[in-house]
């Protein structure tokens, strides 16, 4: 009777490989070997705060611009009044220019002087002052205009003679955690965690099922549950790369403090990161067409970049869509994160941004490993 052949050595001392170890090994390699990913994890979101960050740095308030139609009777006399005033930029220009000027936002505020009479929305002066009515046009939607035409109306009213009753007294220095820098700064780290779990896990899914790789998972003792989790822990092996690059970048550019826990920056960030991945699992669970797995992670990140707070505040937006914008995962990582970071608060804070992460990522991997498919 023949003996059984004894497997070499080293594949004897080897053993038996995990398939969860051995797939989280391979996503890893695959990962580091791709420049063009490791450019869009870590090189992008520091040169998107580069930018951002110079764009909106401290500096000089930038003066109001003021535009006067060329060869108007009374621009003359609007520029004496106007000129040399601090915080106003006096221009002289032609009407068409003016008009291209304010609608492109590189003027704020159009000034016209009637003469004498008395005309609703002119600027007047006080009584006794002689009564010079003046035109202002300015787009009321912009922060700009309505701030212009408040400069502009003070200025013309000084020089007319009228005299102040108070004196009023200004305090301009913002305190760290206040800045749009530190604003900023934790919803670039939520957004690049977005953007790395969703195209890092749903569209690599996708693309090894539409390169026929999963045919061959599906006969081995695979489980979906292995298959699904070696995204997530090599996910996670760069995750605080991620984060520690644009914290750190922040930190030595800008002067970003954490105010509270590191500790608790980092539990956020990997449940921010499970819940993101969540919806990955979703997408990628089914489809083999790259083109339509492209369009359902659009369709989940470009909103929640508008309405989710990353650059602005979402307060902007009415109040009736305040509770959806709420329970968006983006935006309840970004609160969580500036609680944090900018107020120096707890977890036991954000409790309710917590909840929200956990049941989308919940959620998401449940029906992702209920639909998923090899084939």
């Amino acid at each position: 009777m023949a003996e059984p052949t004894k497997p070499p050595p080293a594949q004897a001392a080897r053993g038996p490989k995990s398939p969860l170890l051995a797939l989280t090994l391979a996503r890893i390699r695959i990962f580091v070997r791709e420049p063009a990913a490791l450019f869009w994890v870590f090189g992008f979101p520091v040169l998107l705060a580069v930018g951002l960050g110079i764009a909106f740095r401290e500096g000089p308030v930038e003066p109001v611009h003021v535009g006067l139609p060329a060869g108007d009777p009374g621009t003359a006399e609007v520029q004496r009044l106007l000129d040399g005033k601090e915080g106003l930029a006096v221009e002289v220009l032609a009407a068409d220019a003016l008009e291209e000027r304010l609608a492109k936002g590189t003027i704020d505020i159009i000034v016209r002087y009637r003469g004498e009479g008395a005309e609703k929305g002119a600027a007047a002066a006080p009584e006794g002052a002689g009564a010079a009515v003046v035109d202002l046009r300015f787009d009321p939607a912009r922060d700009e205009g309505r701030f212009a035409r408040r400069a502009v109306d003070d200025a013309l009213q000084r020089a007319l003679g009228r005299e102040d009753v108070a004196t009023i007294t200004e305090h301009t220095e913002i305190p760290r955690g206040r800045r749009y820098i530190d604003f900023l700064l934790p919803g670039l780290i939520a957004m690049n965690l977005l953007g790395s779990s969703l195209w890092g896990v749903g569209y690599a899914i996708v693309q090894e099922r539409r390169g026929k790789l999963l045919r061959r998972f599906a006969v081995t003792p695979m489980r979906r549950s292995d298959f699904l989790l070696s995204f997530l822990l090599s996910r996670f092996v760069f995750l605080f790369a991620e984060v520690v690059a644009l914290l750190g970048f922040g930190a030595l550019a800008f002067d970003v403090t954490v105010m509270g826990s590191v500790v608790d920056v980092g539990i956020l960030c990997v449940v921010g990161a499970l819940s993101f991945m969540g919806i990955a699992a979703v997408i990628g669970a089914r489809t083999d067409s790259v083109e339509v797995a492209s369009g359902f992670m659009n369709l989940a990140t470009l909103p929640m970049w508008i309405l989710s707070g990353t650059f602005f505040s979402y307060e902007r937006f009415p109040e009736a869509v305040q509770p959806i914008i709420q329970a968006l995962p983006l935006t309840a990582l970004n609160d969580g994160l500036r609680a944090v970071v900018n107020d120096g608060r707890g977890l036991i804070d954000v409790l309710p941004q917590l909840a929200v992460l956990v049941a989308w990522g919940v959620v998401g991997f449940a029906i992702g490993l209920k639909t998923f498919r090899w084939r």
